[in-house]
């Protein structure tokens, strides 16, 4: 596994664009307590139903979680499926301006019924058709103004006709102009059309399909026949609870196995390794570490039932059970820690490395950790090049969540993360800065 120490705190905000299918996701779930009396079948006892945005939509939805801004290009129909999510997306901040209304298309719906957390069946409703000319240029005349400033595009293609070979040829061009990464989640046999994309993520099945070899052969044949045919440098190719294998052009090759503790629902895996490894690569990471990122992120959501979505707190927990120094973030990274707290209380406490781990610090630090579980405790380290030793045991104390250093002051770092409580150690003494406020300056 690729040592991660300090990969999430290197996250920011990245602009994406997603061009790709989308559809809506309905799930009606319930129980089952009996066989139909008028044929041999199931009843779901439906107690409850919710919609959300698939497909591409499901990629926006994970990419708004992780802290991305989104634009997003793809149809709806003129339907209530299509207004859905359109809404639904508006509603998360997404600029929608490249989302076009079809009048004869038909919004793609999957409803999938789940009893006691397992999905019993899925009914689509769905027409593939092709993107009338029409609309595709539309779209091509909106695309410099839609992709300006964007640090990735993610192409979510799931074969239902909008994304044409045409389309995908300028979105690539005007990509590769502006020096953008296109990472493609492909779809069908013919991956030619994707030629010059930067990263093309199949899994397992559609990596055989589009290679046209039998399932004896070996996966490294098989990425070597796909990285000739279209002409790219990277392949990742994802096999559901196996994890991931990535293949380079110049012939590197390595594997990451999926740490999931229990699988539930694939549902969804893929959307979510494009979206962790749009925020990623929009960083400047590596690709072997945003392959591992993107590795753990799935790895999360098949434990969940449905398309569900993982946020930079999600990833921050998992990591630590990885290695505990994922925990420590420096000044310039404080984007990271601000979405690993979104929605969670925290409190601060500012202590100095070089007065080493006294009696008075570990006391401190095990009372505020015990006075809320769901309280999560930030450690601020106020001196200038603060002890890697004691950077070190502080991090691999349960009772510390996060370790701030090198941040310009302890104001600073309170006015980015609003903690509800200040604290800091001085002369062995644990002072609560709320109440003496003239300290906080200081410190």
């Amino acid at each position: 596994m690729v040592k991660l120490i300090g990969m999430l705190s290197r996250l920011g905000p990245v602009k994406v664009l997603v061009i790709g299918d989308y559809m809506l996701d309905t799930y009606t779930s319930g129980k089952i307590l009996r066989i139909s009396p008028e044929a041999p079948v199931s009843v779901l006892q439906a107690n409850r139903e919710e919609s959300r945005p698939g497909g591409a939509g499901n990629v926006v939805l994970n990419l708004c979680s992780l802290g991305a801004q989104v634009i997003a290009i793809g149809r709806v129909g003129r339907d209530f499926a299509g207004e859905e999510i359109r809404n639904a997306l508006e509603n998360e901040g997404v600029d929608v301006r490249g989302l076009v209304t079809e009048k004869r298309h038909k919004t793609p719906v999957k409803n999938r019924f789940i009893a006691d957390s397992q999905q019993v069946l899925r009914v689509d409703f769905e027409e593939n058709s092709p993107l009338t000319e029409e609309l595709e240029q539309e779209i091509i005349r909106k695309l410099p103004d839609l992709m300006d400033d964007c640090h990735i595009v993610a192409v979510s293609d799931y074969g239902k006709g909008f994304l044409s070979h045409a389309l995908l040829g300028v979105v690539i061009e005007m990509a590769k102009i502006r020096q953008v990464p296109v990472i493609v989640d492909p779809k069908g046999v013919d991956f030619t059309k994707y030629r010059g994309a930067t990263i093309l993520k199949p899994n397992l099945a559609e990596a055989y399909a589009a290679a046209k070899l039998p399932s004896e052969v070996s996966l490294k044949e098989v990425a070597s026949t796909i990285l000739k045919i279209c002409g790219i440098d990277q392949l990742l190719i994802t096999r559901s609870q196996e994890g991931m294998s990535l293949f380079t052009k110049s012939g590197e090759y390595a594997d990451f196995p999926v740490r999931s503790k229990e699988v539930k629902d694939v549902t969804g895996a893929g959307d979510t390794v494009l979206s962790m490894l749009s925020v990623a690569l929009g960083n400047g990471i590596a690709l072997n570490y945003a392959a591992q990122l993107a590795n753990i992120a799935a790895g999360m959501v098949i434990e969940r039932i449905g398309c569900a979505k993982i946020n930079l707190s999600d990833m921050a927990e998992r990591l630590m059970e990885f290695d505990v120094e994922n925990k420590i973030f420096d000044g310039e990274h404080m984007f990271a820690l601000q979405q690993c707290l979104k929605g969670k209380r925290c409190s601060v406490l500012s202590i100095q490395s070089n007065h080493g781990m006294s009696t008075a610090v570990f006391k401190s630090l095990r009372k505020l950790a015990a006075r809320d579980p769901e309280n999560k405790l930030v450690v601020y380290l106020r001196d200038q090049k603060p002890d890697q030793e004691f950077i070190s045991l502080l991090s691999s104390l349960s009772d510390v969540d996060f370790i701030v250093i090198e941040e310009s002051s302890l104001k600073n770092l309170c006015d980015l993360i609003d903690p509800s409580e200040i604290y800091a150690i001085e002369a062995s003494k644990l002072i609560d800065l709320e109440k003496s406020p003239a300290h906080l300056a200081s410190v």
